[in-house]
């Protein structure tokens, strides 16, 4: 198994908890708090990680273009969650969970607009049965 999908396995079990972690972080609380309270921890838990991992070289070869496009990254990120977590807040987590992950069909046609990757018939059949299982779960 090659290591990037080692990496995308262990972050599929971390986002599968993120959800059911923050819905219990919620009660009481409205989701624009708990979105403020998680983005602190993040930001610190991710500035040690850079500290400790990224070296001054590596900080000195970035671009305008890498601070732009990850800078656009952020902003989306950051729309991605405030809207995740208004609705886990009301929502059950498993359909909420499985709505954002139709983002998978989001990225497919995004990356082959922007990235130029292909969209095979292996990728086709896992995005139709991604939206067939979204619609099945979400319809009540």
């Amino acid at each position: 198994m090659e290591r990037w999908v080692l990496f995308a396995i262990i972050s599929m079990f971390f986002a599968g908890f993120t959800s059911v972690i923050a819905k219990h972080g919620l009660t009481g609380i409205s989701g624009e708090l708990g979105i403020v309270v998680r983005t602190c921890f993040v930001f610190a838990l991710v500035f040690g990680f850079a500290v400790i991992s990224v070296s001054f070289s590596e900080v000195q070869s970035l671009t305008t273009r890498n601070v732009l496009w990850l800078g656009l990254s952020g902003v989306t990120t950051t729309a991605s969650w405030i809207f995740y977590y208004k609705a886990i807040k009301d929502g059950e987590v498993s359909t909420v969970a499985l709505i954002d992950k139709g983002s998978f069909v989001v990225a497919v046609i995004g990356a082959w607009l922007l990235l130029g990757e292909r969209i095979t018939p292996r990728v086709l059949c896992g995005g139709a049965l991604i939206l067939a299982g979204l619609l099945i779960v979400a319809r009540k």
